[in-house]
C-alpha cells in the first residue's frame, strides 16, 4: 500500500467534505435520546440509518435488538490486522431547553472562535466523532474499492444511558466482536494543534456515608457540649482522609499504584500544560493535590479521593439551633493501575468505622465501583496510530492519559481480552452534555483524515 494510494484518498476527503457534513447533519437530526421513553422510536430510527448508511459503503451490518435499545454490527474486509471501532449513536437530554440559541436537533453551521462549527445535540458526543471514521471508510472505498484491511464496527445505542445492555451484548457476542486492538473516537484533542491517543484511564469508587449519634435532633442549649454532634464527627473523619501533602490515608489505598515510566513523563512534559491558565480558568491558582508530581500526572496517572456532597442539620433559610442527628457525605476515588476497588471499599469503611465515638454508627452505600485500565503501548498499532496523527497535525500526537473514566474501554479488556485505542478530535469548549453542544467542523474534516491515515499506516506497519 503506497504513499500514493494515501494521497488519493485524502485529496477525495478533502474533495467531497461538504458531502461528508450533510451526512452528519441528517444524523444530527435524529433525537436519539437513550434515557427518554418518548424517543424509544428514535432511538431505533438512528440504528435503522448507519445501517443503510453503511451497507452503502459495503459492509454486512445488521442491526442487533437488545432488551434497550439496538446495537448496530458490521464488518469488511478478511485480511490485515483486524480493527473494531465503537462508537455511539445515542445522545444526552437537551434540557434546559431555553438556553439552545436555537432546535438542538435543527443542525446549523455558524462561526466559532477558530473558525466554522456545527452546533447541535450530538455534534461532539459522539455523532460528529463516529462518523469521522465512517466517512474515512467511505473514502477509501469510493477511491480504491476496497477498504485497508479487515475491519468491524460496533456501535451502541445506550451509552448516555449507562450501556444496560452493554455487557450482556459483549459477553454474548465476545468472537464475533473480538479483533486485534478496538478502536474509540469519544475522547478530545490535547489542544488546537496536538492531537492525543488516550492510553490510561482512571476507575471510579462511589461512596455514601450516613453517620447517626442521637436518636433526634437535639436542642443546642440544652445538649451543645454534652451530647455528640454527627457533623462534627463526620467533618474529622473527612479531614482524617488526607494528609498535609495531600497523600491520601486509607490503609493500603496506594496498593497498586504504578509509577510513571520516563518516556512517558517526557512527553506529558513536552506538552506544556499551562496550569496557571488551567486553574485560573475556575477561580484557582495552586495545586491541591500529592505534592512532588505534576498536574498531568495528578490528573492522569494518580489517584484521588474526594468529597463530592455534605450535609447535615438545618440548611434552610434563617438559624435553627439544633444538634443534628444525623451527618451525611459523599466520597468518591479515581482509581489506577492495579488497585482494587472493592478492596479500598472495605478499608474506607474500616477506617471510617474506626475513627467513631461509641456513640455514632454508620450506614454505608456503595454507587458503584471500577477499576483503572493501562492500555500496552508496545503494541505497534499504537506506534502506527501515533505516527499518522503526528503527519496530519502541526504538533505531534502524545500517548497520554484520562483523568475520567469510560467503561467500554475496560470492557473490551476484561470480556474481549483486548487493548483499545481512544482517539478523537472533540475540544474542551464542544459544551458536551450542555446546551449548545458544538463540534468544530475543522477537527471533524481533520478527523477523517486522520482515521485514513492510521487505517494506511496500521496496515503497512
Amino acid at each position: 500500500m503506497s504513499s500514493e494510494t494515501l494521497s488519493q484518498v485524502l485529496d477525495h476527503i478533502d474533495a467531497t467534505i461538504q458531502g461528508a457534513t450533510a451526512h452528519l447533519i441528517e444524523l444530527l437530526r435524529i433525537p436519539s435520546i437513550s434515557t427518554d421513553p418518548a424517543h424509544k422510536n428514535d432511538c431505533d430510527r438512528a440504528a435503522t440509518w448507519l445501517v443503510e448508511d453503511l451497507k452503502s459503503i459495503g459492509f454486512e451490518v445488521s442491526k442487533r435488538p437488545t432488551p434497550g435499545h439496538p446495537m448496530v454490527v458490521a464488518h469488511a474486509g478478511s485480511t490485515g490486522p483486524h480493527v473494531i471501532f465503537y462508537g455511539h449513536y445515542d445522545v444526552q437530554p437537551v434540557d434546559p431547553i431555553d438556553l439552545w440559541n436555537h432546535p438542538p436537533f435543527d443542525p446549523a453551521i455558524e462561526d466559532g472562535t477558530k473558525g466554522a462549527i456545527i452546533r447541535a445535540r450530538g455534534s461532539s458526543d459522539d455523532k460528529g466523532q463516529l462518523m469521522t471514521f465512517i466517512e474515512a471508510c467511505r473514502a477509501w472505498k469510493t477511491v480504491h474499492g476496497t477498504l485497508p484491511g479487515k475491519i468491524s464496527l460496533f456501535f451502541e445505542g445506550e451509552e448516555e444511558s449507562g450501556s444496560p445492555s452493554l455487557v450482556q451484548f459483549m459477553t454474548d457476542n465476545a468472537k464475533e466482536l473480538t479483533a486485534d486492538i478496538a478502536l474509540i473516537c469519544d475522547t478530545g484533542l490535547f489542544d488546537y494543534e496536538t492531537p492525543a491517543i488516550i492510553t490510561r484511564l482512571r476507575g471510579n469508587l462511589a461512596e455514601e456515608m450516613m453517620i447517626t449519634g442521637p436518636s433526634k435532633d437535639l436542642h443546642s442549649g440544652m445538649y451543645g457540649g454534652v451530647a455528640m454532634n454527627p457533623a462534627r464527627v463526620l467533618s474529622k473523619i473527612i479531614a482524617a482522609l488526607h494528609d498535609s501533602d495531600g497523600r491520601i490515608t486509607i490503609p493500603n489505598f496506594y496498593d497498586g499504584v504504578p509509577e510513571l515510566s520516563p518516556e512517558i513523563a517526557a512527553q506529558w512534559d513536552a506538552l506544556g500544560f499551562k496550569v496557571d491558565s488551567f486553574l485560573g480558568e475556575v477561580g484557582l491558582s495552586e495545586l491541591a493535590g500529592e505534592q512532588g508530581y505534576t498536574a498531568l500526572e495528578m490528573i492522569w496517572s494518580r489517584p484521588t479521593c474526594e468529597v463530592n456532597g455534605m450535609w447535615s442539620g438545618y440548611t434552610g433559610d434563617g438559624f435553627k439551633t439544633v444538634l443534628p442527628s444525623q451527618a451525611s457525605a459523599k466520597v468518591s476515588f479515581r482509581l489506577v493501575g492495579k488497585q482494587d476497588p472493592y478492596k479500598i471499599r472495605e478499608s474506607f469503611r474500616n477506617m471510617v468505622e474506626g475513627l467513631l465515638p461509641r456513640d455514632c454508627s454508620v450506614e454505608f452505600t456503595g454507587h458503584g465501583a471500577s477499576s483503572g485500565s493501562e492500555m500496552a503501548t508496545s503494541n505497534p498499532i499504537f506506534e502506527a496510530a501515533r505516527t499518522a496523527l503526528s503527519d496530519e497535525w502541526a504538533e505531534a500526537a502524545a500517548f497520554a492519559g484520562c483523568g475520567g473514566s469510560i467503561p467500554i474501554a475496560g470492557h473490551f479488556k476484561s470480556i474481549l481480552g483486548m487493548d483499545a485505542m481512544l482517539i478523537g478530535f472533540s475540544r474542551d469548549d464542544d459544551a458536551l452534555h450542555s446546551p449548545n453542544e458544538k463540534y468544530d467542523l475543522r477537527s471533524f474534516h481533520k478527523g477523517i483524515r486522520s482515521w485514513a491515515r492510521i487505517l494506511h499506516q496500521i496496515n503497512i506497519s
